[in-house]
């Protein structure tokens, strides 16, 4: 097993500056079966491994009964969950929330496209047709991209494979899930038909539930109601000149409640097309890409925090493409450098209500037409310098602009005055910002012997501020509320003047195997930050609920990440094995003396499972300290330690499998550190409280693969 930042040296799709014409060299072309990740029937796929990498059987075996593919993210030492939707999980690393990352699905890049960020990039992936995901935290090299300072989170759907011979390949796979806790089931299908050159893959989901009932006596959660169907189909063609791929797909949820959120997603139309070539010669290997999404979405109210009416609209349409070569200099040194260019366009408004004097008569603009264009370049160099030692060095170069419209209230009435004024200071204001932003990474591998991995890195990455971290401006009690993806109930109000984040960050990964079963790493790490995006406060709204304003501020992390995988008996695939992990973040507010909000206290799980033929159990104990380290600005509450068991069983027969588990086996009553305040349970009761976790749940799946 290689370590957190060689492996994702060696999946990097990287580059030259320009695009270059192929057809000419079509007859200096490897034999299109060596093309990186087409799969021949028959043989097994090269390892793709960026930092810590799930494999298609982990996530298979994971993400049975999930409905939500960063439940299954959880699972890796350092990355935490801050609760959203029900299948809309927004993933942090290393305490850096889901903004500060670079969330690729299916090596694109999805924009924010809501003030709450329900339709966050992971909600538009499924547990049931995932086949990789990849999480490189921390130290991540230029080449995995830019505009982040937290690291990096790719998910895949199935790579195209195609036929050994000259046949016909038919494979795919089917899969089934109830959880009795909600009533929540879903369904999903894969289906590959390709001949020798030609693939085409069709993937396909359901999930829905109700509201989910919290352990012990801390009743039901409301507004955690979803339901959502995902559809795509994926073409493939293999030539002399490399490897040809076009998706395309389209997902549609009716209904998403969110806990801790004023509103509930209510509608979610999203379509997308993606086109890659990918192509070995004699001078190197080129990755091209293009991708176009357009996304529609609506909030308003679902029956847990009715009565009440306020639609909220946002419109977006998103292009990417990516030039990236790799370049081999000589035996032991290779080039890689690139260019990558995003475009983001918002529209965000909310329409009046009728016999509203509060939301109209007019429409309420929230931003008007705003764009954001990202154009980036890297370079990046590696040297295996002998059979133990190997260094990479990146520098990359982006430019951020961004601009919007001017802005409108609901109207002139007194009870508008706040937002009156505020829209008549944001339109006086210029609103073209432009920002040049450097990154640098710098890698050292080193295994001076067999049983020991060392690898320490320094980077230093920018992030620019989103959309609506710099245009939104109201800042009257009800439109700042409406602002925000924290789920504390507070508003928030934007700021033209915010400044791009940039991160210094030191990290180490050592990684030891005393024996051939039994592997321990260790991943300490420092990350200094300038101009962090937090908030400052500006006043209270009504108790306990306060408005901010996003705000530059100094800040830091640092922690450790620890796992171990032990074989106790029997073979790879067979036998008993131990895994464990353990995860510890510190996050301060430097500027104020402060703890950072979201921050997930110390952390562990340890599981035994064991396969015996067809036959696999598994026992898992997961445990959380408590959350004392609060950001008392946000009223960010209290939770106490807790620790839940799962217990799960599987059987496998002539090519289905079916499992049984019980998560909370013992229905524990908990509170989830980073779910934020119940805002459904508030509306409903008068109650003010944390989000409380799932109770007990009894999960059936059954599923097929052929």
């Amino acid at each position: 097993m290689t370590s957190l930042f060689s492996r994702a040296l060696r999946v990097s799709l990287l580059g030259c500056s320009a695009l270059v014409p192929l057809a000419a060299h079509a007859e200096d072309a490897a034999d299109p079966a060596s093309v990186p990740a087409a799969i021949v029937e028959g043989q097994m796929p090269d390892a793709s491994v960026a930092g810590t990498t799930l494999s298609e059987e982990t996530i298979r075996k994971r993400g049975a009964s999930a409905s939500d593919t960063s439940t299954i993210l959880a699972d890796i030492a350092g990355v935490s969950v801050n609760a959203g939707g029900g299948f809309s999980g927004m993933p942090a690393l290393r305490g850096l929330s889901e903004q500060r990352l670079r969330m690729l699905v299916d090596g694109q890049p999805i924009d924010q496209s809501c003030p709450n960020d329900m339709n966050s990039p992971l909600s538009y992936t499924n547990p049931q047709t995932v086949s990789s995901i990849a999480v490189t935290p921390g130290v991540a090299p230029v080449s995995l991209g830019g505009d982040n300072i937290g690291g990096v989170i790719a998910v895949d759907g199935p790579a195209p494979r195609f036929a050994k011979g000259d046949g016909t390949l038919v494979t795919g796979s089917a899969s089934s899930y109830y959880r009795s806790n909600g009533n929540a089931f879903g369904g999903s299908v894969a289906l590959t038909v390709a001949s020798r050159n030609l693939s085409a893959t069709y993937t396909g989901s359901y999930t829905q539930s109700g509201n989910y009932k919290a352990g012990g006596d801390l009743g039901t959660v409301h507004s955690t109601q979803f339901a959502k169907t995902d559809h795509a189909l994926a073409l493939a063609l293999q030539t002399g000149a490399g490897l040809f791929e076009v998706k395309g797909g389209y997902q549609y949820s009716p209904y998403e409640g969110f806990a801790n959120q004023w509103m509930d997603m209510i509608d979610n139309r999203s379509w997308f097309v993606n086109g890659r070539f990918r192509g070995a010669y004699d001078w190197g290997k080129v990755d091209l890409t293009a991708s176009y999404r357009d996304t529609r979405h609506s909030m308003n109210f679902l029956a847990d925090k009715l009565p009440g009416d306020m639609p909220m609209k946002t419109q977006v349409h998103t292009f990417n493409s990516a030039a990236k070569f790799e370049i081999p200099l000589s035996e032991h040194h290779s080039l890689r450098t690139g260019i990558e260019y995003q475009h983001q366009w918002l529209n965000d408004f909310w329409p009046p209500v009728a016999d509203s004097t509060m939301m109209g008569p007019d429409t309420y603009v929230n931003i008007n037409k705003a764009h954001r264009n990202r154009l980036g370049a890297y370079g990046e160099w590696q040297g295996d310098w002998t059979s133990t030692l190997s260094t990479t060095l990146g520098v990359r170069y982006e430019r951020v602009a961004m601009n919007t419209g001017d802005v409108q209230p609901y109207g002139t009435s007194m009870m508008q005055a706040a937002d009156i004024a505020a829209a008549a200071a944001f339109n006086a204001q210029g609103h073209r910002r432009v920002d040049g932003n450097w990154n640098a990474s710098a890698l050292v591998h080193w295994s001076p012997a067999p049983t020991l991995a060392l690898e320490l890195g320094y980077a230093h990455k920018t992030r620019s501020p989103n959309i609506y971290e710099r245009y939104t401006w109201g800042t009257g009690s009800m439109s700042s509320r409406m602002i925000g993806w924290y789920g504390d109930g507070n508003g928030y109000v934007g700021n033209l003047d915010l400044k791009p984040e940039r991160a210094d960050t030191v990290s180490a990964a050592l990684t030891y195997r005393p024996a051939e079963a039994v592997s321990l790493k260790f991943s300490p790490y420092y990350t200094h930050v300038n101009d962090y995006i937090d908030a400052a406060y500006v006043g209270v709204l009504s108790d306990p609920f306060v408005q901010l304003q996003f705000a530059n501020i100094e800040a830091e992390f640092y922690g450790l990440d620890a796992s171990l995988e032990a074989r106790l008996q029997g073979t790879a695939g067979q036998g008993t094995t131990l895994t464990a992990r353990l995860a510890y973040v510190h996050g301060q507010n430097l500027s104020d003396d402060l703890p950072l909000y979201h921050q997930m206290p110390l952390n562990a799980a340890v599981k035994l499972a064991h396969t015996e033929g067809a036959l696999e159990l598994s026992g898992e104990v997961e445990w959380v300290d408590r959350k004392d380290r609060v950001d008392t600005r946000r009223a960010e509450p209290v939770t106490a330690a807790y620790a839940t068991v799962n217990l799960a069983a599987a059987y496998s027969l002539a090519g289905w499998r079916l499992g049984l588990e019980a998560s909370n086996l013992f229905d524990k009553g908990y509170y989830l550190p980073l779910g934020g305040i119940a805002l459904g349970d508030y509306d409903v009761s008068g109650v003010y409280r944390p989000v409380a976790g799932q109770g007990r749940s009894i999960n059936v799946t059954l599923g097929t693969h052929f």
